[in-house]
């Protein structure tokens, strides 16, 4: 009872500040170049109030990947999380929102934004509610890009990335959606044309009441209507939210390559790599259905894990992915 209730006052905090952000990894150059062929000139800062919309958006590429926004309320994945700050501090976010650094928000390459997550250091047991409202991080290996804020309550600010949790909080999600509009800007990333592949589209959803949003003291101000108090206090808040603590397990990296329904084509995945490294071959069940894993690894550590994952992705894998287990 008392979770449901501490998650149910933070989804009100999040909903009411309309906090937001910019999303490529700050420890990784080519993520701020994509970032910035994803803007157009300079993004002038504007207020929140006026684009609180829901967006799922239409499938885009970067750098030759394709990307494929769906709704996912169910979304739960380990694996190795970024963080950016002032470089995108009080730019826009994919969803036409402004990024505050000190915020506490994220971005995801494929979730409806804007989002409601749970985010777990598994190094340190640290976890964090925040807000997903932005793309990104356009880089192997990494599956969130957290603001600074965020990557400070989870102790990573130093070290630069992480092995997490990412949990979509599936209610508040919802509730969230719910209250926002759809958007109907058609503000895609502008770096490619259309897809292969039909895109996703919003539901219908009930416009919101506006909110203000809060730049950086040192940043341009944006044009926003007079903050009001209770904004002010809620962003507050969240900055200033107590960081629950879970316990702490060990924990492997690994590169996984590819997963099948049957095993002999994991079997001719596996040696077709074997000119890159020693694979296995790992059985798992994923709702309901038996599954076939084509892993490398345990790998030492994060460096690692990207040069082994470059040579998986050079054989041809290009969905191969980091995973923590």
């Amino acid at each position: 009872m008392m979770r449901n209730a501490r998650q149910a006052s933070i989804l009100a905090l999040l909903i009411a500040s309309g906090v937001s952000l910019g999303g490529c990894a700050e420890t990784n150059l080519f993520g701020h170049a994509a970032k910035s062929a994803m803007s157009s000139g300079d993004s002038p800062a504007i207020s929140s109030s006026a684009v609180q919309n829901y967006k799922i958006g239409k499938p885009y590429q970067v750098a030759g990947v394709w990307y494929y926004p769906q709704e996912d309320f169910d979304y739960d994945e380990t694996g190795i999380a970024s963080w950016y700050g002032p470089d995108f501090h009080a730019k826009l976010t994919a969803n036409g929102e402004v990024f505050d650094q000190n915020a506490v928000t994220a971005a995801h390459k494929t979730l409806q934004l804007p989002c409601i997550a749970r985010v777990t250091n598994l190094e340190n047991g640290r976890s964090i509610i925040l807000r997903i409202n932005d793309r990104g991080p356009f880089v192997n290996g990494r599956i969130i890009d957290l603001s600074r804020k965020s990557a400070q309550l989870l102790g990573m600010e130093g070290k630069g990335t992480a092995k997490v949790r990412v949990e979509v909080l599936n209610e508040e999600s919802r509730v969230l959606a719910g209250k926002l509009k759809p958007d109907s800007t058609g503000n895609e990333p502008k770096v490619a044309t259309a897809a292969p592949r039909g895109s996703v589209t919003a539901e219908t959803l009930p416009p919101p009441p506006g909110v203000a949003a809060r730049p950086g003291a040192d940043q341009p101000a944006a044009s926003a209507p007079p903050p009001r108090s209770e904004v002010a206090a809620a962003e507050a808040d969240l900055s200033n939210q107590v960081v629950s603590t879970v316990p702490t397990h060990p924990t492997s990296l690994y590169v996984q390559a590819g997963s099948f329904g049957r095993h002999d084509n994991a079997l001719r995945l596996s040696a077709r790599l074997s000119t890159v490294g020693r694979s296995q071959i790992q059985q798992a069940t994923v709702q309901g259905r038996t599954v076939y894993r084509v892993r490398l690894g345990p790998l030492a550590n994060v460096e690692e894990a990207d040069r082994m994952l470059d040579a998986v992705v050079a054989v041809g894998q290009t969905d191969a992915r980091v995973v923590v287990d």
